[in-house]
């Protein structure tokens, strides 16, 4: 799905697209971005939970200081090179995307390496130690992916089949929520974080299940979106619904 410039404006509810500061269109289903090259003031983006592949059109966001993109469809860690000219990207989450492989010290020492001036990736403070660490242990990226430059051999840190089992893991159980994940969306939406007491459910020995526990979780941040989220919210739904009818009725033939 593309993301346009009605949508945007009306997310960030405003009137053109040079007085926007701040977007947030997590869990929209969206695949072409290509919409925030022509953001020029843009400072904050929240696209968690997307279909996104590539940080392109990133690169031309200069003023960007914080980036959510957690739990989107981004391969390969050369994608970082799209983010080495931005100079005040002070935050990045891009956790749980298939570029982060199997070895997370490798990933994290790899992506600090590349983009030093960074506080906090992936909701983890970056300290002095690590970046001194990151210079022998992380790999450094200079040149782009190979998909973009028509050349083969690139750093990729996994392998096809780990994505495929992935995605299938993700597909089977595709909102895996507890306490901490739910808290983890409502800190990129700008919700206040809920406490333990306030929680509506923890794992018991009955044991409820997960997808009961993601109901509720669900159910809990509907209750803080506006009329423009819950539109969000409703269209993701229908493409899932569509998606999954789909699945059924391939498996019925």
């Amino acid at each position: 799905m593309k993301l346009t410039k009605k949508v945007v404006l009306a997310r960030a509810k405003a009137s053109d697209l040079d007085s926007i500061k701040k977007l947030n269109c997590w869990g929209s289903n969206l695949s072409d971005i290509s919409i925030v090259r022509d953001i020029p003031n843009i400072e904050v983006v929240t696209l968690s939970v997307n279909n996104i592949s590539s940080l392109e059109d990133f690169s031309h966001c200069q003023n960007l200081t914080e980036l959510y993109l957690r739990k989107n469809s981004i391969r390969k860690l050369e994608e970082l090179h799209h983010l080495k000219p931005l100079p005040r990207l002070r935050v990045l989450w891009l956790a749980e995307n298939p570029c982060c492989g199997q070895d997370p010290q490798k990933y994290r020492m790899t992506v600090l390496r590349n983009l030093p001036h960074l506080q906090k990736l992936d909701n983890q403070a970056v300290t002095e130690d690590e970046l001194s660490q990151a210079l022998e242990e992380g790999e450094e990226i200079t040149v782009p992916p190979a998909n973009e430059r028509g050349a083969n051999g690139t750093t990729d840190f996994h392998s096809d089949q780990h994505f495929t089992e992935s995605a299938a893991e993700t597909e089977s159980d595709p909102l895996n929520f507890s306490m901490e994940e739910t808290n983890k969306i409502r800190e990129q939406l700008g919700m206040k974080l809920l406490s333990r007491e306030k929680f509506p459910f923890t794992s018991s020995k009955d044991g409820m299940s997960k997808k009961s526990s993601v109901l509720k979780a669900i159910l809990l941040l509907l209750n803080e979106l506006d009329i423009e989220g819950l539109e969000v919210v409703h269209k993701s739904t229908e493409n899932r619904l569509r998606t999954l009818q789909i699945q059924e009725i391939q498996q019925d033939r």
